[in-house]
């Protein structure tokens, strides 16, 4: 009984300390000690001199972040990054570095306060504290929109490498991405496959980066940038692809951007939705991350994150019928959904 209770305790409190775990991550990036420690290394001397900070404070946030295992030392009081320390460094091609400050940025994480509000009525935090939506924000504030973007290019970059071969793009000839942000994955997919054309779909703020994301992947002749409201529109095409998109909203504007796209479809068409998936219930094989993110779309956009039979629901509503569903593999994390027009 002691020690149930015991292991009990330690569990719990791990989880209560969850949040400055996070907030250790997000201040290294902030730092700059990913970028500094580099592929070589360093001592807490050399970092401090590097990031203009106490040698004494800098060798406590080494240690914890050690703890986290995310740095580990070696002889000579060195300190060299992980492999998953790796991916805070922001030039690594899988970085989460971006995702590492917006997901610890007040901006997202004040409205968690509000968590007890949000479940006893139903009502979005975020709007609560500041009057006004989450995206109607960011079309105010420049550099939590920056970050924003890129941090959701850092979540992209993992399905980017495997969605061009996860599916069979071949029988189509035009893939439109419905709130593709700056092209991260439209670009993967258009370099993979040289025969398909494509349309970046966004918002003016989201589009506005990609341009010179399509440029350097080498697919900007075959690609063009249009900017509108998914809400009220959306390019024809024969795949429709989104990312991320439908968990920000509720399920009426979820059905809203779906039933746009179901116009815009052509015949013989499909919707491909990548976005996590919640298992059907949590246990201990199961990551409490979608139930989390969950969560965090009550609080901060009013969306919700979905099980299969929500999908399936929200096609039909929309005119959809589904089709597969399938796990990307790794790196992405995320789920595919085909659709059908029905």
């Amino acid at each position: 009984m002691g020690e149930t209770s015991g292991n009990a305790h330690a569990a719990l409190t791990r989880i209560l300390f969850g949040g400055m775990a996070a907030h250790l991550v997000g201040g290294a990036v902030r730092l700059g000690l990913p970028a500094a420690l580099g592929e070589a290394g360093a001592t807490p001397a050399d970092l401090a001199r590097a990031l203009d900070a106490r040698p004494d404070t800098v060798q406590r946030l080494l240690r914890a972040l050690a703890a986290l295992e995310l740095v580990e030392e070696g002889s000579g009081d060195r300190y060299t990054l992980t492999t998953a320390g790796r991916l805070l460094h922001p030039e690594h091609p899988d970085s989460l570095a971006a995702a590492a400050l917006f997901y610890t940025d007040p901006l997202l994480l004040d409205s968690w306060r509000g968590l007890d509000g949000s479940v006893r009525d139903g009502s979005v935090a975020f709007d609560r504290l500041h009057g006004e939506s989450f995206f109607e924000h960011l079309d105010r504030d420049a550099d939590r929109a920056e970050l924003f973007h890129a941090a959701m290019a850092d979540r992209t970059r993992g399905t980017a490498r495997v969605l061009p071969d996860a599916y069979d793009f071949a029988p189509f000839t035009t893939v439109v991405d419905v709130g593709g942000g700056d092209g991260t994955l439209l670009s993967a997919v258009l370099a993979r496959h040289r025969h398909l054309g494509g349309v970046l779909f966004d918002a003016p703020g989201g589009a506005a980066r990609a341009p010179a994301v399509l440029e350097r992947a080498g697919v900007a002749d075959r690609c063009s940038v249009v900017s509108g409201d998914f809400f009220r529109s959306v390019p024809a095409g024969d795949v429709l692809l989104l990312k991320s998109i439908i968990h920000d909203w509720d399920d009426e504007r979820a059905a809203a951007i779906l039933s746009r796209c179901r116009e815009a479809v052509t015949d013989g068409g499909r919707l491909l939705l990548v976005e996590p998936m919640l298992p059907e219930g949590p246990d201990a094989d199961v990551s409490p991350v979608p139930f989390l993110s969950d969560l965090n779309m009550l609080v901060n956009t009013g969306g919700r994150e979905r099980a299969r039979a929500d999908f399936e629901e929200l096609c039909e509503r929309s005119g959809f019928g589904l089709v597969s569903v399938r796990t990307l593999p790794s790196p992405s994390g995320f789920t595919l959904l085909e659709a059908a027009p029905g």
